[in-house]
């Protein structure tokens, strides 16, 4: 099995302030209709990439009602985005400032942001760097507070995934390691899954991402103390704001979306039955949470 071409988005490669080759997908530019309301950005976990949001992207672009422009980030050293011979360059700030690169270069000035892990940690920046950029905001799976956790089970996993002959090994790969987190997964979504994650290079399936990425990530430990984001997540209380928490998520606690409802009484809350960290966005129950916040924006 390969992941399928598909011709319903437009590549855009463009370039980081510091000279690095950037990548991202454009989905419904030339559509007429979805210029009269708000583009959405998608901004990627960790490890992750623009292909996590195909399936759900590909349904905000064609709504019937309220079609939309919709931007899919690679960030640096993922997907087709080039790796960084700067290993230091890998962390927040720099690629918050490849965000707005991108929304500079795609002349984006006011857009809905769905933000999964680390992109939703690049959004609590993004809220203090340029608020005005900000149209509404959509969590998956992340807050102002991280669990060690989350983050140390994170840190085994990536160390762990290995190199593949076949997609069916990488999908039993996924589901050995994510099973217990994800029961409400069927057998199409963990191929699904499977295709955003990896790539076929020279004949071997492998993680889509720079290994350089987990390095600051092995210096972690149980009494490692992780600084929260409750200064920048007061930006969000200017915006319509919705986190979405993976019922099993081992990064997101209840404690934490609790203070943030509190701090943010508008704030709509969602839990995604039957997965961990992250949810994919999707599926039937999500979609149509993150349909509705949207098109109320």
């Amino acid at each position: 099995m390969t992941p399928p071409i598909n011709t319903c988005f437009q590549e855009r490669r463009f370039t980081a302030s510091d000279g690095l080759q950037l990548y991202a997908r454009d989905y419904g530019h030339d559509n007429p209709q979805a210029q009269h309301s708000l583009p959405i950005i998608c901004l990627p976990g960790l490890s992750r990439n623009s292909r996590d949001f195909h399936l759900l992207v590909l349904r905000l672009a064609a709504h019937s009602e309220r079609p939309r422009r919709v931007i899919a980030v690679d960030y640096r050293g993922r997907g087709f985005s080039a790796w960084d011979p700067d290993k230091s360059h890998y962390q927040l700030a720099v690629e918050a400032g490849d965000v707005l690169t991108a929304c500079d270069v795609l002349d984006i000035s006011r857009a809905i942001f769905i933000g999964t892990s680390r992109g939703g940690l690049i959004l609590h920046l993004l809220g203090a760097m340029r608020p005005a950029l900000l149209g509404g905001v959509v969590l998956n799976d992340i807050g102002p507070v991280i669990d060690i956790t989350g983050l140390l089970l994170i840190r085994q996993y990536l160390q762990a995934q290995g190199k593949f002959h076949s997609w069916g090994e990488a999908v039993e790969s996924l589901q050995n390691v994510h099973g217990a987190a994800f029961p409400s997964l069927d057998p199409v979504d963990w191929k699904d899954m499977a295709e955003a994650i990896f790539r076929e290079k020279d004949g071997v399936i492998t993680a889509d991402f720079d290994p350089a990425l987990i390095e600051p990530l092995k210096s972690l430990n149980a009494d490692t103390p992780i600084p929260d984001l409750w200064a920048l997540y007061e930006g969000f209380k200017a915006m319509p704001l919705m986190t979405i928490r993976g019922e099993n998520s081992t990064i997101l606690s209840k404690a934490t979306v609790a203070e943030m409802t509190e701090r943010h009484p508008c704030m709509k809350s969602v839990t995604a039955k039957g997965q961990g960290h992250a949810p994919l966005l999707h599926r039937a129950d999500l979609l149509s949470e993150i349909t509705t916040f949207i098109n109320a924006i």
